[in-house]
């Protein structure tokens, strides 16, 4: 009998590694999207069924159909800058959005639930590693809204016996090492593709938003973890449900932050390629420095960051740009 798993934002960079990995592990991933960020073609392992969160009948529909033993919930909004310019938009398509899918879930009898947040939660807690027991600050609506969620779900877990894992982590880099799917957005607002796009020509440069930082080089710092260790993580958390041990929340990181020169220096090493560059200003909302631990990770899902090297992550990714399946 196939096991099936909705994976909301299937079509997008993690989602779709989320697919070819539930596949791998002998489930069968429906990828709900409504491409707006997404791409049709990113979708190989599984169904499509297009759709919106904020459509409760076509979600009814979906799980009626499939009848999944489990969401894994990746669909967002996750710009910064324009979280703080139209907060309004972030509350409505991640918080509504998600209380649409909770309560679907629940009303098809799916109570297995993991999400992929965010340590944006955290805010801005500079020379921290951040951990499960740090305090939640976020600065922007973006990661608000994510908390949001969070305290929703742990709503739905009291009232209605929801069970969930939660996934907060920064900065997911590299690419599927076999090139089936990698990352790409639209727009794009990552720094690695960004940065590759500007040694490969596919735009003028790279900006650097801000250099006056207080950090050992004025840039801001982030943790890099690789997306194969993050999807990873995230199939360890569906068996951590499976296995009946409850809700729970894990940071997923490296332990250790870099600057924006210093990826752009590794990126330099791999690719043998000086990246143009301009300087902006800093962008409102943004932390100084975010880097979050993965001991409890590491402990209870048996979870290792194997591959989030910053050399490889960068390394995959140039593979993948350069690759015959990428359309930036």
């Amino acid at each position: 009998m196939s096991r099936h798993i909705l994976v909301t934002g299937g079509a997008g960079y993690i989602g779709s590694h989320a697919c070819k990995v539930l596949r791998a592990a002998g489930y069968v991933p429906v990828t709900f999207d409504n491409l707006a960020t997404g791409w049709r073609d990113a979708v190989k392992f599984g169904p499509l069924e297009e759709g919106d969160l904020a459509d409760r009948a076509r979600l009814d529909e979906v799980f009626a159909r499939w009848k999944p033993e489990a969401v894994m919930h990746f669909a967002a909004i996750s710009l910064v800058g324009d979280a703080m310019r139209d907060p309004g938009t972030y509350w409505r398509v991640n918080v509504l959005g998600a209380l649409n899918l909770i309560e679907a879930s629940l009303a098809a009898g799916c109570k297995n639930f993991v999400f992929s947040s965010t340590c944006a939660t955290y805010g801005d807690q500079d020379g921290v590693v951040l951990d499960e027991n740090s305090a939640q600050l976020p600065l922007n609506a973006y990661g608000k809204s994510k908390l949001a969620i969070e305290q929703m779900l742990g709503d739905f877990g009291a009232s209605h016996g929801l069970n969930s894992v939660i996934f907060r982590y920064f900065n997911v880099a590299g690419a599927d090492p076999e090139g089936e799917v990698g990352e790409f957005h639209r727009p794009e607002t990552h720094l690695i593709p960004l940065m590759l796009d500007a040694i490969d020509g596919k735009r003028p440069e790279l900006t650097v938003f801000g250099t006056d930082y207080p950090t050992r080089d004025g840039t801001c710092i982030r943790d890099y973890v690789h997306v194969m260790d993050l999807i990873e993580a995230h199939v360890a958390g569906l068996k951590w449900l499976e296995a009946g041990q409850g809700s729970r929340a894990f940071c997923l990181g490296t332990g250790r932050g870099f600057s924006v020169k210093e990826v752009i220096a590794h990126s330099r090493e791999v690719t043998n390629r000086d990246v143009p560059i301009i300087y902006g200003d800093r962008r409102a909302g943004d932390a100084v420095s975010l880097v979050s631990g993965s001991e409890r990770a590491i402990r209870e899902l048996g979870w290792t960051p194997a591959r989030s090297d910053l050399t490889n992550m960068i390394a995959d990714a140039w593979r993948w740009h350069q690759s015959g399946n990428y359309s930036g």
